[in-house]
């Protein structure tokens, strides 16, 4: 079983000490949001065949690697640097300690560990199109050597996605744009050039209308890449989690509603004062990440 950590919340940046504790407790509870029903996740080494780490400051984090490497657990950092402006994302470290950590992570465990997320693509009269062409070019730069390979996405609109954007786009006075299929695909092309400037293959997250000439589908959570770490085969169908995606199978124990990074284009917050008390209320001791509701076993 591959354990994700998590796309749902960012775990290295605030609940490292959470997630260490259940690694040597060998194992974490969680809610099944369909049924209720209390899940027991086995975190035990035999059970666990890698980790796949996802976060936007691994900072916190930087020094647990070296014991969860020691205890055995092969794993893979999922790192986004997007360098966007204050008014996008409130409270995401500094993109320059981002770029230090990713080559921390390159020199400690080699350049297959570490996975760069431009992620996601967000047009406003902040960072139109030429901002991002720019901004890619200057981190893709800076992280050569880091990594083999970006992952990008482009901005899915939901409801609270577009909620979220247009409060912030009233208290810090820009404008967003969803712009049309074909202004995507010709950024996406773009981008893989420049990556490949600089050393690095890109790829698409569950977006194939994008795939422009050099831009292959993404693997978020790489059962083949995992393998290489851990120096031995990964057996894990793809097992995607919404359309169009090709991640293997794992199993998440993040929650969502609890990373209160503050982004105002995040899938997984509704609503970032929620999520800032559910940090609050978060018990490191606990077996679950966020303690569940009342009567749910």
């Amino acid at each position: 079983m591959i354990i994700s950590a998590s796309y749902k919340t960012d775990i290295p940046a605030f609940y490292g000490e959470w997630f260490m504790n259940r690694l040597r407790a060998g194992f974490c509870k969680m809610v099944n949001p369909y049924n209720q029903q209390v899940i027991r996740v086995d975190l035990t080494r035999p059970a666990v065949d890698g980790i796949v780490f996802w976060t936007k400051n691994a900072g916190p984090f930087i020094h647990h690697f070296d014991t969860v490497a020691d205890m055995g657990y092969p794993f893979v950092v999922q790192y986004t640097i997007n360098a966007y402006p204050r008014s996008l994302e409130f409270s995401v470290v500094d993109a320059h300690k981002s770029v230090e950590h990713m080559h921390t992570l390159c020199k400690r465990f080699g350049p297959r560990v570490a996975v760069w997320r431009y992620d996601t693509i967000l047009f406003t009269s902040l960072t139109p199109m030429a901002f991002h062409r720019r901004n890619f070019a200057r981190l893709a730069q800076a992280l050569e050597g880091a990594t083999d390979e970006v992952i990008i996405s482009f901005a899915q609109i939901y409801r609270k996605t577009r909620r979220n954007l247009d409060w912030a786009a009233r208290k810090f006075g820009f404008q967003w744009e969803d712009p049309a299929d074909p202004v995507k695909y010709e950024l996406a092309g773009e981008l893989a050039e420049i990556a490949r400037q600089h050393g690095m293959r890109i790829s698409m997250c569950a977006q194939r209308a994008y795939l422009a000439p050099g831009v292959e589908e993404a693997h978020c959570i790489d059962a083949q890449r995992l393998a290489e770490v851990a120096g031995k085969p990964i057996a894990a169908p793809i097992k995607g989690n919404r359309p169009e995606c090709m991640c293997y199978q794992s199993r998440d124990i993040g929650e969502y509603d609890t990373c209160p990074h503050g982004c105002v284009y995040c899938y997984a917050v509704r609503d970032r004062r929620l999520a800032q008390r559910r940090y609050r209320l978060h018990d490191p001791e606990g077996a679950f990440l966020f303690p569940p509701r009342e009567g749910s076993g």
